[in-house]
């Protein structure tokens, strides 16, 4: 009697934020057919995996070397934490191990964790971490890092959910104004505007924030929801039937869940980071010497972003939600 053949095991590392964690989600369901799936990855992960790829198994770590700040100050590290997982992850010996991000710090985890072939693509000389490494796409995008990951393992993503969730709302809009940095956030008085003038024109408006920004709106015509955890922004964006908001994870989490989103940009580029959807829509702040930047901005406010006017923000918004 034939037996078929065992999975191969596969170790992921996807260490940053919801947004780059949500661009992975795709590759997880697929590779999952595939092989046996540890993903390592922050604890906000969790609530993902359960929603859209359960056979995902998570090893969580929150990398030091993540933080927006401080990040190298190596005596504050969570060495024996950190020891503990690379013990974990030797234990369980992996066949392959693959990260969809050009930095050596994920390349030499990978070596760390003692994964027989390592698939990545190689910067700053990280090639030595790697058995396999690969040729970055043409295409900016993160997904297209997926994509190519993928086709080296000989594997299809299917395409994206296209589709609103069943127990979407008709013209429910949220509208969430928060994001991981200050430097992503449009002023929120801005938001309010456009709130306002959602209302006006007869949709119904559901407002997210985070909590630092709940004294803001207090006293606003609409009281805002600050989600806390992303089993929480699920479950909000479940009942919505398109979503508008900052360049952040909630919009990514947004276009998984099917909705078209409209992003504001200002310190990133559109073609890297935009949500995967094919209504997908937005609008990108005034140019900048240092764009693209990530953790800190050089002026006293981001003017990329903050340059974006209501009128010029709402002139996109209004035909895009009219298609």
């Amino acid at each position: 009697m034939n037996h078929p053949a065992a999975k191969a095991s596969l170790l992921v590392t996807e260490l940053w934020g919801l947004g780059d964690l949500v661009l992975a989600v795709p590759f997880l369901r697929a590779a999952s057919a595939h092989a046996q799936v540890t993903l390592l990855a922050k604890p906000h992960a969790a609530p993902l995996l359960r929603r859209f790829a359960p056979a995902v198994e998570l090893v969580s770590l929150v990398a030091p070397w993540t933080a927006f700040s401080g990040k190298y100050r190596l005596h504050r590290w969570p060495w024996k934490d950190l020891a503990a997982v690379r013990r974990e992850l030797r234990d369980r010996h992996f066949d392959l191990g693959l990260s969809a991000r050009f930095d050596p710090r994920d390349h030499l985890v990978l070596a760390l964790a003692g994964a027989s072939r390592r698939f990545g693509f190689p910067r700053a000389g990280s090639q030595i971490f790697l058995t396999d490494p690969i040729a970055r796409p043409v295409r900016l995008h993160r997904a297209e890092h997926w994509r190519a990951l993928a086709a080296a393992c000989g594997w299809i993503l299917p395409p994206g959910a296209t589709a609103p969730p069943p127990t979407a709302v008709p013209r429910c809009i949220i509208v969430h104004t928060g994001a991981g940095r200050p430097t992503k956030v449009w002023p929120l008085e801005h938001f309010a505007t456009i709130v306002a003038r959602l209302q006006t024109a007869g949709y119904s408006v559901r407002l997210l924030c985070d909590a630092g920004q709940l004294d803001w709106w207090r006293g606003q015509s609409l009281a805002p929801v600050a989600t806390a955890t992303v089993g929480e922004l699920l479950a909000e964006l479940e009942v919505a039937s398109a979503f508008i908001g900052n360049d952040s994870g909630p919009g990514h989490v947004a276009a998984l869940l099917g909705l078209p989103t409209f992003t504001l940009f200002g310190n990133q580029y559109p073609d890297a980071f935009a949500p995967v959807h094919p209504a997908a829509a937005w609008i990108e702040g005034s140019p900048c010497p240092y764009k693209p930047c990530f953790d800190l901005c050089r002026f006293a406010v981001p003017q990329c972003l903050h340059d974006i006017s209501v009128e010029a923000a709402w002139n996109r918004i209004r035909p895009w939600l009219a298609s």
